[in-house]
């Protein structure tokens, strides 16, 4: 069986609003971010979410919600990272 369904990976969730607002739940890391491109981890994923003029406007640890704004383009899903910012961070 796939890795990917295994039945431990958390659920998650993407919500658009006029691709201006993006909420984002169950994230477990940021691995990079920058005015056009988000790079966020999830389920040891990565989802990269490209575009303009884009800020993380909250992020809850606890819950894993990502709450971003800006000029949202595109929204790719990607490999397993190596090490979140975070964790980079927080050696």
């Amino acid at each position: 069986m796939d890795e990917r369904k295994n039945l431990k990976s958390k659920i998650h969730s993407v919500l658009i609003e006029n691709r201006e607002k993006i909420t984002i739940n169950g994230v477990d890391d940021v691995e990079s971010f920058d005015e056009n491109n988000i790079i966020l981890v999830i389920n040891d994923e990565l989802l990269m979410i490209k575009g303009f003029d884009l800020r993380i406007n909250k992020i809850n640890t606890e819950t894993g919600e990502v709450f971003i704004e800006g000029q949202i383009y595109s929204l790719e899903y990607g490999e397993s990272p190596k090490k979140g910012l975070l964790s980079r961070l927080f050696k």
